[in-house]
């Protein structure tokens, strides 16, 4: 499929999460909705990996260059890291922390479900978990 077309379905994506937004005045970035109508509509075979695989690709391999404007955004922001440099240490300390935990919990509990639900593939299962440890 035609670059322009895949990007065309990524926006169609992105506009139908501002709809909602606009529409129902919940409080989740348009973003996050457009990519969850996405995934769903891949899932569902709905849209097809085909109709975006190129620009997925392209926006993945350019992926730093979308963090510019937060650094730079930092930057402006210098003389308040200074002055509240405590806090926000704080605040990433806590914050990785409690995505480690979630995280851990998260992949004990998906480990022992799967074992329970599918025994005969157990084996498989600690075979992945030991080459990812």
């Amino acid at each position: 499929m035609n670059f322009i077309l895949q990007c065309g379905v990524l926006f169609t994506f992105l506009a139908l999460g501002e709809l909602i937004v606009w529409l129902t005045g919940i409080a989740v970035p348009s973003s996050i909705l457009g990519m969850l109508l996405l995934t769903l509509s891949l899932k569902l075979r709905i849209v097809r990996l085909r109709h975006v695989d190129r620009i997925a690709d392209f926006l993945t391999h350019n992926l730093g260059f979308f963090f510019v404007p937060a650094g730079v955004g930092l930057i402006g922001c210098l003389d308040l890291i200074a002055r509240e440099w405590i806090p926000i240490a704080g605040a990433m300390v806590v914050s990785t922390a409690v995505i480690l935990i979630v995280t851990g919990h998260t992949h004990q509990f998906v480990r022992k479900r799967m074992r329970k639900n599918h025994p005969h593939e157990s084996g498989i299962l600690e075979k992945q978990t030991e080459i990812i440890d």
